[in-house]
């Protein structure tokens, strides 16, 4: 009974004799990562592999269309990412963007995309969410949520909205640690809600839960073990029927102080309904998580109709997606990639360039261009990703060999976060003409940005090459 209710991943890009065997015993189905995934052809041929061992098995993924990308982690992600839709503001292209997220989904064999992210992204600092939220507007966030949801949901791929009830006003990443929010309940409910309020009127089968603490709902535990959040809140008060899903349990947000089995039996209690374990699961780890599932409700801790119940919704949710792969018919030609009414033109129209930007491209019209990377340390949503030029085939040059002359491209991401990246910068322009651009989610009162493009997927880079210019100059 309770297997139906885990989702664990695991390593290896072939399925493994334990998860297979465990689909076949009634597992809700797994989670897969970049690391599971070499080519398209081999995807296939994994998701079916899982299929054949449990035709209703959900198969999920963190495609997120942009920065966070598992189709696309090799090589970074042709779409625009969140925050450049929401900056562009055209729900429409939005609903086609989650549309054709899903049709690649689908023909992979993946019936659940971990998105959209419908945080707000209302504290500049967020280690996290950043460029994965829509905007810091409560409303236009809700309308690309809607959008968004709308288009990969009428491909026969589930959405899950997240991270509930709102990731964006924190400090900290819950991968590593317990972030706690102190906003008042009010506040946190006109402006981290909307969007998931949003999500579920536009048909969301799935919320994902956060690992936080917020204190005006739930002082004591995090969001994930909250009765209060996520049965009174969620379901009683905003309405969602469909499946709860927990973001990993191995995050540290979740299981530093519990471990993972506690953790588990905790968001059981709470009203999740389907638990994300984490990446490199194993078969001794579910037997653990089991076994402690087990026990707490032969002891009473956790009722069993309450894990009947959570494992029939999963169960229902994977017949329907099952049944929807058969009926809902697929374009016959996919281009992958590629979004009607997309262009870099239009991701362009969506950064914010500084008048000393233009005058410098204008000054160094035709000149030699050096692409310098100001490397930072990646957060776990995103993983070692190709990100932005880089990612579109520019070659980055040292520091310490650029020419005379040339005009110096400082690029990385959240560099108000980032004092290494300030210093390189500050010592670059002792040399010369220094064009800083950030790629992720700037400060607003960050001195010395020329370019912020929100972004920094493949598809944003190429974007900012053509409006810069190729690389003349670059080293190994």
């Amino acid at each position: 009974m309770s297997v139906a209710v885990v989702l664990p991943g695991f390593e290896g890009t072939t399925l493994p004799a334990w998860v297979d065997e465990r689909l076949r015993g009634g597992m809700g189905g797994v989670c897969l990562f970049g690391m599971n995934i070499t080519s398209r052809a081999q995807l296939a041929d994994l998701t079916a592999s899982i299929y054949a061992a449990n035709p209703t098995a959900i198969i999920a993924v963190d495609e997120e269309g942009g920065d966070v990308t598992r189709l696309y982690q090799d090589r970074g992600s042709p779409f625009p990412g969140n925050a450049v839709l929401g900056r562009i503001d055209d729900a429409a292209l939005t609903e086609r963007v989650g549309a054709q997220v899903g049709w690649e989904l689908r023909a992979a064999g993946i019936n659940l995309a971990l998105a959209p992210d419908a945080d707000i992204n209302s504290n500049p600092n967020n280690p996290v969410i950043g460029v994965r939220s829509f905007g810091t507007d409560p409303q236009a966030v809700a309308r690309h949520v809607a959008a968004w949801t709308r288009g990969i949901e009428a491909t026969g791929v589930a959405s899950c909205a997240k991270h509930f009830p709102g990731h964006g006003d924190t400090a900290a990443d819950s991968h590593h640690q317990l972030p706690v929010i102190h906003t008042d309940a009010a506040t946190l409910s006109e402006r981290e809600l909307a969007p998931f309020r949003a999500a579920i009127t536009a048909g969301a089968r799935t919320i994902m839960t956060s690992h936080i603490v917020v204190e005006a709902f739930e002082a004591d535990e995090p969001a994930t073990f909250s009765r209060r959040i996520l049965t009174d809140m969620l379901r009683n008060e905003l309405g969602f029927t469909g499946v709860i899903v927990t973001d990993a349990l191995d995050m540290a947000g979740a299981s530093a102080r519990k471990g993972i089995p506690g953790a588990a039996v905790a968001a059981l209690a709470a009203g999740a309904e389907l638990l994300c374990i984490g990446t490199k699961n194993t078969d001794e780890q579910l037997d653990a998580i089991l076994v402690a599932i087990d026990a707490a409700v032969s002891d009473g801790t956790l009722p069993s109709e309450s894990v009947e119940a959570a494992a029939a919704h999963v169960r229902a949710l994977g017949a329907q997606l099952a049944h929807e792969r058969e009926e809902i018919t697929a374009p016959p030609e996919l281009t992958l990639g590629r979004v009607d009414g997309l262009t870099k033109a239009q991701v362009q129209r969506a950064w914010h360039v500084a008048d000393n930007a233009l005058a410098l491209l204008v000054r160094h019209a035709g000149g030699p261009v050096a692409w310098v990377a100001l490397d930072a340390q990646p957060n776990m949503a995103v993983g070692s990703t190709p990100w932005g030029p880089f990612a579109a085939g520019i070659t980055a040059t040292r520091p310490n060999a650029v020419p005379s002359g040339a005009l110096v491209v400082a690029v990385g991401k959240d560099l108000h976060r980032n004092p290494s990246a300030q210093e390189a910068v500050a010592q670059l322009r002792l040399g010369g003409d220094v064009l800083v651009v950030d790629m992720g989610w700037p400060e607003p009162t960050f001195a010395g940005l020329d370019i912020a493009t929100f972004g920094a997927s493949r598809l944003v880079g190429a974007a900012l090459v053509d409006l810069i210019g190729r690389d003349t100059c670059g080293s190994e």
